[in-house]
């Protein structure tokens, strides 16, 4: 980890909430991490705020990646809030961070500093950069994956703790493969976090979330380009705050126990299974991007070997740990597996006991219910926006009914009130619905966009 003073770097703490009772023959034990990182001092602000003020927080450098395509005149008011919603964004810059914005058709251009560097903030680069964003202009096509190239070349020319991106689009990703997209994204993983808007309604939800998904960031629709000046605050503020990157979730489990997945509930879902990335002897780390003072929980399903009646084992070992090194901000595989990283010296226990008191053995941890009908929301949202696409409109009203079912019962009203746009509900309790005949398609994009964000679990 490069350049980041000790005192900026908050404390983190892991609490573990399970029913470890299995029944005799059991083997799937799952446990909700709670990962809380406290006490970093370093909040984002605009300028002249504490925040903005130099040496406050860990060096960092910001990407703005705006999309300049053709559409973006379609209407006029979709370039005016982009350059405005780039210049809040620049003003919110921490002085003393390095930055630069890039101007993305069919391909990326540096908007401003140009040359290929980095600029570092204050008044005079902040006004200067604004100056330069009144000269964009909408033209051309749309390869999403030039402008995350570009964003990751001039990211890695600083040897800072903290990289990030913020990417625009208002269309689709018409004029590049959908497997050169994927491939950027596989390159850029893990070397810098990216936060995803899609503004107006013409682009495509999969893409931006897929964008988001990939680089540990966080996706949202802005359909009023004159929301976008203050969702950009916002982004850059809470980039500000961030103060330690590349943390990994390890995981060390015991010989006979495998894990089954690893996934992020909160909050948002985020399936970190499959980018597994392996420690040493039975350790895996799951990345989960950048840091401030926040807290997020995981879901922990490991099989374990079945035991008897009155033994117990611990199932799995969860600890924090950070790459050593500074440079590019992913540790190669065989870094980790060699130890070159750091333990931030918090760490949490899954235990396994087998028991024949049937009370203790079926009882489900109330936290492990409510993320699991979270999880369960998020893909039943998703299928059944996909079947009323498709034209399956019994089967839409079922997963959406279930959809409506699961929000009131986990109390997520913000999801429930977004469903209550794409479904008339009869019955929430029961999950009664009838598709609405006529959905504003803002409405439809912003319920597929968001549905993936959780509540946390009520104490």
């Amino acid at each position: 980890m490069a350049n980041f003073a000790k005192s900026t770097v908050p404390q983190f703490s892991v609490d573990v909430y399970q029913n470890e009772h299995l029944p005799e023959g059991g083997r799937e034990v799952n446990a909700i991490v709670t990962v809380t990182a406290t006490g970093g001092g370093t909040l984002g602000g605009a300028a002249g705020a504490p925040g903005h003020a130099p040496g406050r927080g860990p060096s960092a450098a910001v990407v703005v990646m705006v999309d300049c395509s053709g559409s973006m005149d379609y209407p006029p008011t979709k370039m005016r809030g982009a350059r405005d919603a780039t210049a809040a964004a620049v003003d919110a810059l921490r002085d003393g961070t390095h930055f630069a914005v890039v101007g993305g058709t069919h391909v990326a251009k540096e908007v401003y500093p140009g040359g290929g560097r980095l600029a570092v903030a204050d008044a005079t680069t902040r006004e200067q950069a604004k100056q330069a964003l009144r000269r964009l202009s909408a033209g051309g096509g749309t390869a999403i994956g030039t402008w995350l190239r570009l964003a990751d070349r001039l990211l890695s020319s600083a040897d800072v703790a903290i990289r990030h991106g913020i990417l625009l689009t208002d269309g689709r990703n018409e004029h590049e493969a959908p497997e050169e997209l994927r491939k950027a994204l596989d390159e850029c993983a893990g070397r810098f976090t990216c936060d995803a808007r899609g503004v107006g309604t013409d682009w495509e939800v999969k893409e931006v979330t897929g964008i988001a998904s990939a680089l540990l960031g966080t996706a949202d629709i802005v359909a009023d380009p004159a929301g976008l000046a203050a969702d950009f605050t916002r982004m850059m503020e809470t980039a500000m705050g961030k103060e330690v990157a590349d943390v990994a979730l390890r995981v060390w489990t015991p010989v006979g126990t495998s894990i089954r997945f690893v996934k992020q509930v909160a909050p948002a879902v985020e399936d970190l299974t499959g980018r597994r990335t392996e420690a040493g002897p039975r350790a895996g780390d799951y990345p989960t991007g950048s840091w401030g003072d926040e807290s997020r929980d995981y879901h922990l399903c490991v099989e374990v070997p079945p035991a008897g009646l009155g033994q117990e084992m611990l199932a799995a070992r969860v600890s924090l740990v950070v790459p050593q090194a500074g440079g590019t901000s992913r540790a190669s595989e065989a870094e980790r597996g060699g130890g070159s990283v750091r333990n931030l010296g918090a760490q949490g226990l899954v235990r396994a006991v087998w028991t024949d008191d049937m009370a203790a053995s079926t009882a489900i941890s109330p936290q492990v219910a409510h993320y699991t009908g979270q999880a369960e929301l998020a893909q039943v949202i998703q299928k059944g926006l996909d079947l009323r696409k498709a034209g399956d409109f019994d089967g839409a009203t079922a997963k959406l009914g279930r959809a409506v079912q699961l929000a009131n019962a986990s109390g997520n009203a913000d999801t429930a009130k977004l469903l209550s746009k794409v479904v008339d509900v009869v019955d929430a309790a029961t999950g009664t619905v009838r598709l609405k005949t006529k959905v504003a398609e803002a409405d439809e994009m912003t319920l597929e966009t968001r549905s993936t964000k959780t509540v946390r679990v009520k104490k």
